[in-house]
């Protein structure tokens, strides 16, 4: 160790408190970096192996696949493993009491299916030969059918075929098809063969059997080795490397194989927590916003660690004149610096990275419970460090110290040591320099002008503490905004049913029918497990808009000023719901009652998939005002005559979605009313010409439980179709409670970087204004007088950070706004909540601070601290 080396060793070691604070500083920065970077990794690793637990470990599938092509599937340098399945087919459940689940559907699977499917055995044991079955507890819990372990059944094993089926459909109906039992709709059994298996094994309901699902999934085994050529067969292949490629490969792959695309299907769901996406316009926004957010994330870093770097520096510029004085060189000075970043960062890193993990472990055991007691998530978040994770973090906390240290080590090279040893380089008093607005004094008091002129004289110690600031402001609104604009494209590809389960009855109820149902919501309504429900009645008709009603897009479909036809979808809700919803909207809750306008809530904006432009988009669906009617016609389709029906008066727009209601897209008008408008508008057309499609959508707090319930109840004489989904909204719940987990986590973590931030700048800014405080005190400022001083310097710093923080905050918005638009496009919105927080807390925290430091030096002895030279 040379001798500058040593005087910079002993200095750090002198000065112990600075020290500990850069270290300190430095361990933060790091820990942020590599939990952010585990949490990313954990994350998804959680994803993958809950994805896994409830639809199986496997990235491709081929369907229909012959011995031949299996063989080369088999053979193929990417493929790990392959897992072979076959669908035998449907036979009659005799005896089974759910009228809408009448078969059982007969899988098979190998051997390493088992082992990769997720299969739940409650008791026995899996099958071995190709006449032994697994069944479901479903089947009796939810069919009425009991089974025993041992029993030899032999059943009919077919086809189901639907009885329309025609030379453009053949008919073939399968899990995701639900029973078709409608008056002159039916479904038959075709190729029937008798089976016989030996029950050996309950299992739990498979999670990937849909709740519409007619039949109860029960389990074979299939035999490889008995295969003939000629058989068809399902192959899921785990792959050994999974890249972004896979989808041009296997279509290649497959055309090679003979294989049609239409036979190739992949496991999204798995693919995606790989960083593999079919629709490459969402991997390039998340890798744009993930970049825009790293970024963001390194700057605050560099900050928090400069800041203490330049402090450090500034609180060494006597010792490093004094070393000038003697004959040190610039190098050796700027080498000084490097010096004390290098022990600085071999002490802190390893802490850093050790305090990052412990942090990210503390805080997984505490909110596994929640995870794993929410939306039925078995696996727990567990601690994932891969050696890129490491070397990432070690990496971006090297590069975040060496860009730390570059500015104060350039400083210190330029030292003089006539001004180092007075002091005085810090200081700057010109007239100009200092020189204040004569109103300054006008409007507020001396206070406020000698607290400018003292942010005015020490300009760098000024402007390092506004950017300490204004970066923590950019931190918080930047990463707030980050996590909004994830979840409205969350929001964007997740536009299914809002409901947990839907009941729908028949379109044409007789008055008796009418009060079964009434009395049968009413009964489901007061069900313990149901949070909310809404009962709607749905029917269509049409209206037409003139061109100034319709949004650009639509003006394309139309010549000249011809209107647009719009396809009318009206809900009517129970007035107690449909007065919830106005006030919910911002309106008097009276208007949609009102009988003279009879009015109406229109769904102005939806999000939907545009296949043309390949992304998803916001946009206006009718470009009307309140205030504005629609004349409403009904298209008889035997005469071809319009019916005019009367006029509805719009008295409010609104992209909010009731319970069960979805906006069904450009061209459509969706339209709340209310029973009056109703019976209003189809007042002269016979009820049979309107079938009003009627449906209870139910939100639930144990969805299954609320199905055994409903299925139990004694109003079983009523006719409905009941669609639990529980299973398809699992997965999607599931993803957003641990994206909220990371989230707020995130949101708040980077909070209590940018609190310690300015807690860290402003504290040691206070600190070395104690001889200056002293002075002041000493002429005579009284400490009212000096309280004031500090208001004002507070409200200064405030005003300026945000001048500089809020512009720059909305820049990066506007970025990663238009990152997002290469998947999702919608309308800019600033997020004016997040901005009120920031201005208030910017306020808030500097002058407690300035007020509680300021406070301390009140205590001092005015001689002691007029001699101390620094903290």
């Amino acid at each position: 160790m040379n001798i500058m080396n040593k005087v910079t060793w002993q200095t750090m070691k002198g000065n112990k408190r600075r020290t500990l604070v850069t270290i300190i500083g430095v361990i933060i920065s790091v820990a942020m970096i590599t939990a952010v970077s585990t949490l990313g990794v954990s994350f998804m690793d959680l994803m993958k192996r809950q994805t896994i637990a409830e639809e199986g470990n496997w990235h491709i599938l081929f369907k229909n696949v012959n011995k031949k092509q299996l063989e080369a599937i088999q053979k193929d340098d990417n493929t790990e493993t392959v897992l072979l399945s076959r669908d035998i087919g449907y036979a009659l459940l005799e005896g089974s009491t759910n009228e809408n689940k009448p078969y059982l559907f007969v899988k098979e699977y190998d051997q390493e299916a088992f082992s990769d499917f997720p299969i739940d055995l409650i008791e026995g044991r899996l099958p071995e030969s190709p006449n032994e079955l697994v069944i479901s507890e479903h089947i009796e819990s939810n069919g009425g059918v009991h089974f025993d372990i041992g029993e030899t059944i032999t059943i009919g094993v077919g086809h189901r075929v639907y009885a329309g089926a025609d030379e453009h459909y053949d008919g073939h109906l399968n899990q995701n098809n639900p029973f078709i039992n409608d008056d002159g709709e039916t479904e038959t059994l075709k190729h029937v063969m008798p089976k016989t298996y030996t029950i050996v094994g309950i299992m739990k309901r498979p999670s990937w059997e849909p709740s519409w699902a007619p039949g109860y999934t029960v389990i074979s085994f299939l035999d490889e080795s008995s295969l003939n050529e000629n058989e068809k067969i399902n192959v899921s292949v785990v792959l050994k490397n999974v890249r972004q490629s896979i989808f041009t490969d296997t279509e290649q792959f497959a055309d090679k194989l003979g294989i049609s695309q239409d036979s190739v299907s992949y496991h999204t769901d798995l693919l995606r927590y790989y960083g593999v996406m079919e629709n490459d316009g969402i991997r390039t926004t998340l890798i744009s916003l993930s970049s825009i957010i790293m970024a963001i994330i390194i700057i605050g870093s560099v900050s928090l660690i400069y800041n203490a770097f330049a402090i450090s520096v500034s609180e060494r510029s006597k010792y490093l004149g004094m070393l000038a004085s003697i004959g040190a060189t610039k190098k050796q000075k700027r080498n000084s610096v490097f010096f004390e970043g290098t022990v600085i960062g071999i002490i802190s890193i390893p802490l850093g990275i050790l305090f990052g993990l412990i942090g990210i472990g503390i805080t997984f055991h505490y909110i596994n419970s929640l995870i794993q007691g929410s939306f039925g998530i078995d696996e727990s978040l567990k601690i994932v460090v891969t050696p890129w994770s490491i070397l990432i973090s070690v990496a971006l906390s090297v590069v975040t110290i060496a860009l730390s240290l570059y500015i104060p080590a350039r400083r210190a090279s330029k030292i003089s040591a006539i001004d180092a040893i007075r002091q005085s380089h810090e200081i700057e008093l010109t007239r100009k320099t200092v020189k204040t607005s004569k109103l300054v004094r006008k409007i507020f008091c001396i206070e406020a002008e000698i607290a400018l002129k003292n942010l005015k004289r020490n300009k760098r110690r000024y402007i390092a503490t506004i950017f300490s600031l204004v970066i923590s402001i950019v931190l918080f609104l930047s990463v707030t905004f980050f996590i909004d604009q994830l979840k409205t494209g969350m929001n964007f590809t997740n536009n299914g049913s809002n409901a947990d389960l839907t009941i729908s009855f028949s379109s044409y109820l007789t008055e008796d029918e009418a009060k079964g149902v009434e009395q049968m919501v009413s009964t489901i309504a007061s069900l313990d497990t149901v949070t909310e429900y809404n009962f709607i009645q749905t029917f269509t008709k049409y209206t037409s808009a003139n061109v100034q009603l319709l949004p650009d897009y639509l003006k394309e479909s139309i010549s000249n000023n011809d209107s647009f036809e719009y396809i009318v979808r009206f809900y009517v809700m129970q007035d107690e719901k449909l007065t919830e919803f106005a006030k919910e909207i911002g309106i008097d809750s009276n208007l949609p009652f009102d009988d003279k306008r009879m009015g109406a809530i229109v769904i102005d904006r939806m999000p939907y998939w545009d296949d043309e432009e390949r992304r998803y988009v916001e946009r206006p669906l009718i470009e009307a005002n309140v205030g504005d009617r629609l004349d409403i016609y009904h298209d008889h389709v035997e005469s071809g005559e319009k019916i005019n029906l009367g006029s509805i008066e719009i008295i409010a727009l609104t992209n909010k979605l009731p319970l069960g209601i979805q906006a069904t897209g450009p061209g459509n008008l969706d339209i709340i009313i209310s029973k009056q408008t109703m019976e209003r508008l189809l007042n002269n057309l016979a009820l049979e010409n309107t079938p009003l499609n009627t449906s209870l959508y139910l939100k639930s707090s144990d969805s299954l439980k609320t199905e055994k319930n409903i299925e139990e109840l004694e109003e079983n004489d009523v006719e409905y179709d009941l669609y639990n989904y529980y299973y398809s909204k699992k997965q999607n719940d599931q993803v957003l409670l641990v994206f909220k987990v990371f989230t707020y986590g995130f949101i708040i973590l980077i909070t209590l970087i940018s609190v310690a931030n300015i807690i860290n700048t402003l504290t040691t800014s206070i600190g070395l204004r104690r001889r200056e405080f002293a002075m002041l005190r000493s002429i005579g400022m009284t400490p009212k007088s000096f309280n004031k001083m500090i208001r004002y310097e507070s409200m200064f710093y405030g005003i300026k950070a945000l001048a500089y923080g809020l512009p720059i905050s909305i820049a990066i918005m506007l970025l990663m706004h238009r990152a997002m638009i290469e998947s999702f496009m919608f309308p800019f919105r600033l997020p004016w909540v997040n901005l009120g927080i920031v201005v208030g807390s910017v306020f808030l925290i500097v002058t407690l601070i300035m007020l509680y430091s300021s406070g301390k030096m009140k205590k001092d002895n005015i001689i002691d601290a007029l001699k101390q030279e620094n903290i």
